[in-house]
């Protein structure tokens, strides 16, 4: 209940639209990627260096990974085509000779394919996440704050602790 009412607020706060978007999008490429990277270390950072919000982030994250899951074994594919493609073998050689090559892990069919799916998805995900973010501010945000349920989340007692202790402003 808390997650949804954490979504709710997001969504109705005066957070910016790109904010939240971003938020998704970068919750997509660390769920879609293997956990342990050198590239979800970097969108850690840039998630918790700049204005993004952490709880779309936290939201898309979950959701992603069981996508993620499901879409690994053509990743995979896709990852083990781009590696032993003929003309970039040179390239996938010299990077696994230096130490940031390994570290990045690359090399690994998974890793690869589920990271460039994740950038080429990138730019849809973003723009059709602030699209349905400002849909659903214009047109949606005042009758679902009108369902029973929604109030009953709000007047309930872990929400309020949670206001309480300074995570949802009112």
């Amino acid at each position: 209940m808390l997650l949804l009412a954490k979504l709710l607020k997001a969504l109705s706060s005066d957070a910016s639209p790109w904010q939240l978007a971003l938020g998704i999008m970068f919750g997509m490429i660390f769920g879609l990627t293997p956990l342990l990277g050198l590239h979800n270390l970097l969108i850690l950072f840039i998630v918790l260096f700049f204005r993004i919000n952490l709880s779309t982030f936290l939201l898309a994250f979950p959701l992603f990974s069981g996508l993620g899951y499901v879409l690994a074994p053509l990743m995979s594919k896709m990852g083990e085509s781009l590696l032993t493609l003929e003309g970039l073998n040179s390239i996938w050689t010299a990077l696994y000779n230096t130490g940031f090559g390994r570290l990045s892990q690359f090399f690994h069919t998974l890793t690869l394919g589920s990271l460039i799916t994740a950038i080429v998805l990138a730019p849809v995900v973003l723009i059709i996440s602030k699209i349905l973010i400002i849909q659903y501010r214009e047109k949606l945000m005042a009758h679902i704050e009108k369902f029973k349920i929604i109030q009953l989340l709000k007047s309930s007692k872990l929400y309020r602790l949670y206001q309480g202790l300074g995570g949802i402003k009112p």
